[in-house]
């Protein structure tokens, strides 16, 4: 019996890095997933006919988390689509790195509105639907940086951080409901992303984690499968950091 089996998932920001990790190791555990993304369609589409390909039922969706109103849409074209909402992965999110003194307000504004503001316009979205169904389990992606803060990163910090506090008020407000709620905090995971950096850099940071290794999308997707699937079934208002001993 596959872990997902029968279940649907959305996730969103999903057609690279952490997010496509996700949605591959879902369907190999039998979800159905319905995933958005912002702008590579042609990535969106490949990924799609691979999730099929691992007889599940998939559909990328071109939706932006951090609009209210095509969040809605989304969540009811995907309960139509799929005929019900099981899992939420509230994953995308965005950087625009600068020291305070030259960060602007459109990209501390930016950055809240995609990594925070979609966690509220996404869970406010499938709400009613877990809680007609009386159960579900809803992860939303921090990071290392909303634990610990990080110079240059203010807003990102602050948008992650306050994932987490959001996070634990609705584990608390949906719990008698059997819908849990659960955030993950991801440290240095090599994506498409990292492979643009310096590697002098990249091995810098490697040499200063615990496991002595950059994690990858797949070491994330297990986490969110375990927060996920049943096997978690007493778990929720957690933070789990998925970063090789990082924070340790």
């Amino acid at each position: 019996m596959k872990l997902l089996e029968g279940k649907t998932a959305i996730i969103t920001g999903a057609s690279r890095g952490i997010g496509k990790g996700i949605a591959e190791v879902f369907a190999r555990e039998g979800a159905n997933v319905a995933f958005t993304y912002s702008s590579s369609a042609q990535a969106a589409a490949e990924l799609e006919k691979e999730l099929i390909a691992l007889g599940v039922k998939a559909k990328g969706y071109q939706s932006n988390a951090a609009s209210f109103e095509e969040s809605t849409k989304l969540a009811d074209e995907v309960l139509a689509e799929f005929g019900s909402i099981d899992i939420l992965i509230n994953n995308a999110g965005i950087t625009k790195d600068n020291l305070l003194m030259r960060i602007s307000e459109e990209d501390f504004d930016k950055v809240i509105e995609v990594n925070l503001k979609s966690v509220f316009n996404m869970t406010k979205a499938v709400q009613r639907t877990m809680l007609k169904q009386r159960k579900g389990s809803i992860v939303n992606m921090s990071s290392v940086v909303g634990v610990k803060g990080n110079a240059g990163q203010s807003n990102y910090a602050a948008s992650k951080a306050g994932i987490l506090g959001f996070t634990k008020s609705i584990a608390l407000e949906l719990g008698s409901r059997n819908i849990r709620c659960n955030a993950i905090a991801p440290g240095f995971i090599e994506t498409e992303m990292t492979a643009k950096l310096d590697e002098k850099t990249v091995q810098g940071w490697r040499d200063g984690i615990p496991l002595k290794r950059g994690g990858t999308p797949e070491d994330v997707a297990n986490v969110c499968l375990f927060l996920a699937s049943d096997l978690s079934a007493y778990v929720t208002g957690q933070v789990l950091n998925v970063d090789g001993g990082m924070l340790t």
